[in-house]
């Protein structure tokens, strides 16, 4: 499971229509609205490297109103919860 945050700024006032769009896009599993520089947070799970970019640049970038996101992936992941268990479920 490869985990990355991705740090989006957008216009105060579409936050929560932003927000939506990118949650609805598969690949995101959770977005946050937050302050500071960024105004959200999504969190992108996947099971390859290379489907970040279907997510992140194929996604979260072309959502109107997104006008700027930075990205970290994970390398590791401290949880109480066994989310590689949850995703080989097929839960989402």
């Amino acid at each position: 499971m490869i985990t990355a945050i991705v740090l989006i700024k957008t216009d105060v006032d579409a936050i929560p229509e932003v927000a939506e769009k990118i949650s609805r896009l598969a690949g995101v599993s959770e977005v946050y609205s937050v302050t500071g520089e960024y105004d959200l947070i999504a969190m992108v799970r996947v099971r390859e490297h290379d489907q970040l970019a279907d997510v992140i640049p194929g996604g979260v970038n072309k959502v109107a109103g997104v006008s700027h996101t930075v990205t970290h992936v994970s390398f590791r992941t401290y949880s109480a919860l066994d989310l590689e268990a949850a995703f080989s479920l097929g839960l989402d």
